[in-house]
């Protein structure tokens, strides 16, 4: 995509919510066909081209994702988060985002705005830089590189 090489070492850690584990069988017509897997494979790779290292954790529990929001500061330079049905429900991970301070990316495979009207409203993607969705696997990649721009744009010249 004619990017150029990131060469400081950044750190990125995806974090998957409730249910993502299953992507690949859950509802392709939805979600698609793509495993958990595959697209973490991808976003390492893509990272990795561009010098950065990707690291991806999933939970189905509210709970372990809060903590990982947690640990993340001072390690990761942003986030790539996923909350799956967390984000309409989770004043837990929005508070955890909002403390913790590490920028994050909310990315959702399905238009969550052409879904069921309680999937309008994420709690999470106020506390984080942007919103990605819609776009099946490419919503994480997009969201990949929107966290490394935006990282990016906040390193000295």
């Amino acid at each position: 995509m004619g990017f150029k090489a990131v060469n400081r070492g950044l750190r990125i850690l995806a974090i998957h919510g409730p249910n993502l584990n299953l992507l690949g069988t859950r509802d392709p017509s939805v979600y698609g066909t793509t495993t958990l897997d595959e697209i973490n494979q991808e976003l390492m790779r893509r990272g990795k081209e561009r010098g950065v290292k990707v690291e991806a954790v999933q939970s189905n529990l509210e709970g372990e994702i809060v903590e990982h929001i947690q640990k993340a500061r001072g390690h990761y330079d942003a986030l790539l988060l996923n909350p799956g049905g967390y984000s309409h429900t989770s004043v837990a991970i929005r508070d955890a985002l909002d403390a913790c301070a590490v920028p994050s990316v909310e990315c959702h495979l399905s238009n969550i705005h052409a879904r069921e009207p309680f999937r309008h409203v994420s709690l999470t993607a106020a506390k984080s830089i942007g919103l990605i969705s819609g776009f099946g696997a490419r919503s994480y990649y997009l969201g990949l590189d929107a966290a490394i721009a935006h990282v990016e744009l906040l390193q000295p010249k």
